[in-house]
């Protein structure tokens, strides 16, 4: 009797220790066995590729007048032809706003006005997206992104973050220290959970641990907090994407660049997109949103790895959209670059040669 109660109390603790993430897991060899290098995934919680939106309609020509000179207060892409103008702004309706129609950003009495604040977002979005296909490349690739790949049919993406208000230090209990609670942004774990504000807002820090082995530290100043800091935002990559630690790293040396999957550098890059993103074109929109679209503390929402990939290795599962949409693979708009003045080099004078005869007899 006593061994049946045992086993029946034993079972809710066996399934604790299993962790929450129950059923069958398909195991991806990725690099040298006895490494580790391997990705487990969970085949009951694959996120879907998500089904990308067919163009309104076909892209038109290029050709004909310009946006510039048919519409008042064209500031972005102006040079494309009046019909691919129009062409951009139904897929921007279809990819944000597709209930709202063109009056969420659009007074419909008068077209050209910037009054309503969406359209002045909008139109900072819209460089926003033409700079990370023209200067993010070794991020996005060849793949590019559109206002889809992070709205999926809505005004706001589903994943964005604001700054949180600091804890109570009057109370033990209520200064947690912004660590000791299960917060998803850190993937449910206690590790510190404004890793958002240090890595990657207007002025971050870079990702830094104590030491790489077991031994005490030898990077002066950086402690362990610093470390925790730092698997806070790798668990943010890691839960954002959907993989394990091993699809950049290698367990052998996580510090390792040489041994590291060439995803780590992709990563690397994506994580300074991220910054660009958030210091360049949204927190200098702060005085531009309302109330409403700001966070806690009065700073607008920002993006992060999951506003993108949302559990994906690859927004909407690699798909590109770019084909259908060329007028966004533009250079982004931007003074030219200053021309360097080619400095002209000074001859110094050479000594006059004399003729042998002449140099002989000085001799």
């Amino acid at each position: 009797m006593n061994r049946h109660l045992v086993l029946v109390a034993g079972i809710p603790a066996l399934m604790a220790l299993a962790g929450c993430e129950l059923g069958p897991k398909k195991i991806e060899q990725t690099g040298y066995r006895g490494a580790g290098l391997a990705q487990v995934i969970d085949t009951d919680n694959i996120k879907p590729a998500g089904t990308i939106p067919p163009p309104p309609y076909p892209l038109p020509a290029d050709e004909g007048p310009k946006a510039s000179e048919v519409y008042e207060n064209v500031q972005v892409l102006g040079g494309l032809s009046a019909e691919r103008f129009n062409h951009l702004m139904a897929s921007i309706t279809q990819w944000v706003s597709p209930e709202q129609g063109c009056n969420y950003c659009h007074n419909p009495e008068n077209m050209a006005s910037d009054e309503i604040y969406t359209k002045v977002v909008a139109r900072r979005m819209l460089q926003m997206n033409l700079k990370i296909n023209a200067a993010w490349s070794p991020h996005v690739k060849q793949t590019g992104v559109t206002c889809y790949t992070c709205h999926r049919g809505q005004p706001v993406p589903a994943n964005v973050w604001a700054r949180k208000p600091v804890d109570d230090p009057s109370t033990i209990r209520g200064n947690k220290r912004g660590q000791n609670s299960a917060d998803v942004d850190v993937a449910y774990a206690s590790l510190p959970n404004r890793s958002f504000e240090e890595y990657l807002s207007s002025n971050p820090k870079d990702a830094r641990v104590a030491s790489s082995s077991a031994y005490p530290g030898w990077n002066p100043g950086v402690g362990t907090r610093n470390a925790e800091d730092t698997y806070g935002i790798m668990m943010h990559l890691s839960s954002a994407l959907g993989v394990n630690c091993t699809y950049c790293h290698n367990s052998q040396s996580f510090r390792s660049w040489p041994l590291s999957r060439a995803q780590r550098a992709t990563a690397w890059y994506g994580i300074r997109m991220v910054r660009d993103i958030n210091h360049g074109y949204i927190s200098p929109l702060q005085a531009v949103f309302p109330a409403n679209r700001k966070g806690p503390l009065g700073d607008p929402y920002k993006v992060n790895c999951l506003t993108c990939h949302q559990g994906l290795p690859k927004p909407l599962g690699g798909q590109s959209m770019i084909a259908d949409y060329p007028y966004l693979r533009i250079a982004a708009a931007g003074p030219p670059p200053a021309r360097k003045r080619r400095r002209r080099r000074r001859l110094r004078p050479q000594p006059k040669r004399l003729p042998l005869s002449n140099a002989r007899s000085q001799a």
